[in-house]
């Protein structure tokens, strides 16, 4: 499996003598395997000066963690939609393509513990609020023609029985070990299935969209949206019907039990035994 690396360049809760917010590049492999070890992946750090936050700084910082790993990744996932145009062309100077995805858990884990026991404890920290890291709010967009799904299914899976996600018969999908999340595996996952007769072209389309997750839209005509990159979204289903939108609050209060874990899945009808697409997902407030 091609390795996936997730980046952060932005500024953090510490102050250096001027008073002015220390910078710093992250970088880690990304968890796209449910038998994954995460404390294994591939780390790097370097503190930056508010005065050195350029893409060539950020270049030269890809450059040394690159020359530490024997391959380098297929691909850099970043989360910052304000940073897009910095990083685009730091990863352009080293060759690798750079996708703007919510799809960034490892990295979101790895700012949590850094948030909550690093930095904490470094000269210079301050409790004021970083600058926020929101997108502007996406509009979503209605899933073309051909891709629309038949019919659609609220489902759940015990979370120990995705442990052998590997053997299943999969075309597209990605997976993050749960070992990083609260959910116990005793705990059912909810999960949304399509069925589509060009379910195969769906799941191709859907495997270039870096999904983040799926959610309720509680708009004038309640809606399921797919939420996808850094801010995109697409309308999967209209939720008009009373008896499927309260069945879809259900799976949304199945969701905060689990930590916000659920999954995306892609068939070519409700008998089939093969995913044409799956992808297992978690809705994090980005750090």
């Amino acid at each position: 499996m091609a390795t996936i690396w997730e980046l952060d360049f932005y500024s953090r809760p510490l102050l250096d003598e001027n008073n002015k917010r220390r910078w710093e590049v992250l970088i880690c492999e990304g968890a796209v395997d449910v038998k994954a070890d995460p404390a294994r992946g591939f780390r790097y750090s370097k503190f930056v000066a508010n005065t050195e936050v350029n893409s060539n700084t950020l270049q030269s910082a890809l450059e040394e963690a690159m020359a530490q790993v024997p391959t380098p990744p297929s691909t850099i996932r970043y989360f910052r939609y304000q940073m897009q145009n910095m990083i685009q062309r730091a990863c352009e100077g080293v060759g690798l393509p750079a996708r703007p995805s919510r799809r960034t858990l490892a990295l979101q884990h790895w700012l949590t513990e850094r948030n909550q026991s690093f930095y904490p404890q470094q000269e210079g920290y301050t409790t004021a609020p970083t600058p926020s890291v929101a997108a502007p709010p996406p509009t979503p967009r209605t899933l073309p023609d051909a891709l629309m799904g038949q019919k659609w299914a609220f489902v759940t899976l015990d979370a120990k029985s995705l442990r052998d996600m590997p053997d299943w018969e999969i075309g597209f999908g990605e997976a993050f070990p749960l070992a990083m999340t609260a959910v116990e595996e005793s705990l059912a996952i909810p999960g949304l299935l399509i069925f589509s007769s060009r379910a195969n072209a769906l799941a191709a389309w859907m495997s270039g969209l870096e999904l983040s997750h799926w959610r309720i839209d509680m708009g004038t005509t309640p809606q399921l949206v797919l939420e996808t990159g850094a801010a995109d979204s697409w309308i999967l289903a209209s939720l008009a019907n009373p008896s499927l939108l309260a069945e879809a609050q259900m799976f949304e209060t199945a969701k905060r039990k689990a930590s916000q874990v659920h999954f995306l899945g892609v068939q070519a009808s409700p008998g089939s035994e093969s995913f044409e697409g799956f992808w297992l997902l978690q809705d994090l407030v980005l750090g």
